[in-house]
């Protein structure tokens, strides 16, 4: 007797960018992919197979000031809007500009790419120790997740559309660096679900990663290297949940014979 032949799942995997160890970060999330042997991993440094996109059952994203081109933002909204599952990472969110001020900025350049995702990066402060607190403790992705600090990014971000919170952190005080600097208080979310048509962006800001050489050319060399939320095993435990959510997509999509 045959055993019954699991069904492939097909991913993309989306790592590239400014300023971030993408290297590690791609390794990483190729490690917790592989622990299912059904996953089959496409990766790319941007948005410009969108044919692979199109064709994959789930899209991971870690990207920092990659945007593509209007067309395939078109493409990205309606994948997921016809059930596409998009977990996006970090600085996936992010348009950055190096303004005449001398201050870090967040054009407004696409629209139609943050109103899929749900937020788009303006400011962070420095990186320091918060508290990550659990806003929606019964959801599947947030049970059994307890409050916990990490030394991260602190993302604080426009928001767009209808957002369903899970993890989230108050903050209030100065960005510094950036030129929209000044933030009054509030709590901004660190993972939350956008649903959209048959489809959903799971989105986690946390997961900030830069070696020794990822500031060229603007810095020969970064004296540290920052692993941030990445040494937590929370961390690891929400991308294993995540990975895990939006690999379900595919049955959501699947139709059913009768």
């Amino acid at each position: 007797m045959s055993e019954e032949q699991p069904e492939r799942l097909n991913c993309v995997l989306i790592a590239g960018g400014l300023y971030h160890d993408f290297d590690f970060a791609r390794l990483e999330l190729l490690k917790l992919l592989a622990e299912d042997p059904r996953v089959r991993t496409r990766v790319f440094e941007d948005y410009g197979n969108i044919e692979a996109i199109r064709a994959a059952d789930f899209l991971i994203t870690y990207t920092c000031d990659v945007t593509p081109p209007l067309a395939v933002q078109e493409a990205l909204r309606d994948w997921v809007a016809q059930g596409g599952r998009w977990y996006a990472l970090h600085g996936t969110n992010s348009v950055l500009r190096l303004f005449d001020n001398g201050l870090y900025g967040a054009p407004r350049w696409a629209p139609l790419l943050m109103e899929t995702l749900g937020t788009q990066f303006i400011a962070h402060p420095p990186i320091a120790p918060y508290r990550v607190e659990v806003a929606d403790p019964d959801h599947v992705l947030t049970q059994g997740i307890e409050p916990f600090e990490t030394i991260d990014e602190l993302y604080l971000m426009e928001r767009h559309g209808d957002l369903h919170i899970l993890l989230d952190t108050p903050f209030e005080g100065d960005a510094t660096g950036f030129d929209e600097h000044e933030w009054a208080h509030d709590r901004h979310p660190v993972l939350y679900i956008k649903t959209q048509g048959e489809g959903a962006v799971l989105y986690n800001t946390l997961g900030h990663c830069r070696g020794h050489y990822d500031m060229q050319p603007f810095l020969d060399w970064w004296p540290q290297v920052d692993r941030c939320a990445w040494d937590l095993p929370v961390f690891h435990d929400l991308l294993r949940r995540g990975i895990a959510w939006a690999k379900e997509g595919k049955s959501a999509r699947t139709p059913t014979v009768s």
